[in-house]
């Protein structure tokens, strides 16, 4: 396919998932205890930073999804690269679960039922360049996915509701994290599996620029609110929040005491697959909480296929209004180029002109007693940008000395941080919080490098060296016939 628009358009009624669902509930046994171990390992401890007051103190004391696999249809499959396969396929659980909840001064909770609904994306990466066989998987939710969980011992709670949200919330900003688009899980089926071949780049950014809204009524307001409104003659002050996946959201000036705001206010975003989701919600600011006006939803693919240009309508609560909102957008992608650092296009609050990508793969000839290493890598880039890979524990099948970490890191590139003095990159190698040495890379060095990449084993002292790529890149607009989007299989 030449053009943006067939491949945007290579799409087919989805293909059955029989073999799929009959792998999953052979596994299902397997993925209950590793599902319910990681719930409680990971969620507890947010509950104590994430939920407010009492709620802080909610624990989960037993954890078991129960014997209702998830079920999975609509797979549609794309080729990626010259060996890769992408699955796209729906995700539907309605498990019978037996979840316990403690905390204190709060009646026992019990979660019978989960709902848990989503579009996932499963990148099948090759093993080698020669051998066609899957070397590692990559895991996802294309958008944050739709949660529900059916509480018992729910009527003994005052304002149970606020309890719902909250658990709900912290249980999805942890899927958000770690399994939706950009996040991914990564599955090493072969160990030999090279990192770098296996991790796939994101497709480019999106250049949002929220427009104007208009139609929507005074009935968005509370009674309280609405009163005053008659009495003073006030409208809404109006915000725009927009959000591509589970990319960090942004938002827009407060316009205020009107029903027809303008913005032309504009932000870039990256984009990981056509099918994220854009939302725009629309909300009254005011002192508190604010007030929902509407919200709006498109997908990249969509508002590409339309021109750039959408005048999309506005729900509430679940039901239509007479509301609308403008939305255009423009998209960019990744290319080994640095003239898009320069550009007065790319120049600006909220637009990017380029991604460091860092994929960190192993260290190597670590010195010291197997029991008294836990090593981590460190990356960083001047003083505002500083990622760590988990750090490794001894355990049978670990090599300590030499342990694999496979961990991406990124940064949103702006003209400011590439311009004249930008700083070097630091990589360094850890034991617990002891630094074992560190390697700079000259940013200079990055962009002279053959594609704005440099490969190799960094020395970082005594020994020790640490497997790692970085990635420099470019953007630039993408035309009908240039797109990353991969093709579709026969």
């Amino acid at each position: 396919m030449s053009t943006l628009v067939e491949k945007l358009t290579a799409e087919g009624d989805g293909d059955s998932a029989g073999f799929l669902n009959d792998l999953v509930a052979l596994l299902w046994p397997n993925i209950n205890v590793a599902g319910s171990k990681m719930t409680k390992e990971i969620a507890d401890p947010m509950f104590k930073t994430m939920l407010p007051g009492l709620l802080s103190s909610l624990h989960f004391t037993k954890v078991d999804l129960g014997n209702t696999p998830i079920v999975l249809s609509n797979v549609l499959v794309t080729k990626i690269g010259t060996d890769g396969i992408k699955l796209d396929l729906n995700v539907d659980w309605d498990g019978k679960s037996d979840i316990e909840l403690k905390g204190e001064m709060i009646p026992a909770l019990g979660v019978k039922g989960v709902e848990l609904h989503g579009r996932l994306s499963i990148l099948l990466c090759p093993l080698t360049n020669i051998i066609p066989l899957m070397g590692a998987a990559q895991v996802a939710f294309i958008n944050p996915p739709v949660l529900k969980l059916h509480f018992t011992g729910a009527a003994d709670i005052a304002n149970f509701s606020v309890v719902d949200s909250a658990v709900c919330k912290v249980i999805l900003s942890i899927i958000n994290s770690m399994a939706v688009l950009p996040n991914r899980f990564f599955v090493k089926i072969d160990a030999n599996n090279d990192y770098f071949m296996t991790y796939y780049q994101p497709l480019g950014i999106i250049r949002v620029t929220v427009e104007k809204a208009w139609g929507f009524a005074e009935e968005a307001k509370t009674k309280t609110k609405k009163l005053f409104s008659k009495l003073t003659g006030a409208s809404p002050d109006c915000y725009a929040k927009v959000g591509v996946g589970a990319e960090e959201s942004w938002e827009t000036s407060v316009k205020n005491n009107t029903t027809t705001p303008t913005w032309n206010e504009t932000h870039d975003f990256v984009v990981t697959d056509f099918d994220q989701c854009i939302t725009v919600d629309v909300e009254d600011k005011d002192v508190g909480s604010d007030d929902p006006v509407g919200l709006a939803v498109t997908t990249v693919k969509e508002i590409l296929m339309a021109d750039g240009k959408k005048e999309l309508g506005l729900v509430r609560k679940g039901k239509e209004t007479d509301g609308k909102l403008s939305l255009s957008c423009q998209f960019f992608q990744f290319a080994a180029d640095s003239s898009s650092f320069s550009a007065s296009d790319h120049k600006g609050d909220g637009l990017l002109c380029g991604l460091l990508t860092v994929l960190v793969a192993g260290a190597f000839g670590i010195k010291g007693q197997r029991e008294e290493l836990k090593p981590s890598v460190v990356v960083s880039w001047g003083s505002k940008h500083r990622f760590q890979t988990a750090v490794k524990m001894d355990a049978p099948g670990t090599d300590i000395n030499n342990p694999s970490f496979d961990q991406q890191f990124r940064v949103l590139v702006t003209a400011e941080m590439v311009g004249s003095g930008a700083e070097n990159l630091r990589i360094a190698c850890m034991n617990k919080e002891t630094e074992i040495g560190a390697a700079d890379v000259p940013f200079t060095d990055l962009l002279k490098a053959p594609n704005m990449t440099l490969e190799d084993k960094f020395g970082v002292g005594n020994g020790t060296t640490v497997r790692a790529s970085i990635r420099l890149s470019g953007v630039k607009a993408a035309t009908m016939e240039e797109t990353a989007l991969p093709q579709r299989t026969k």
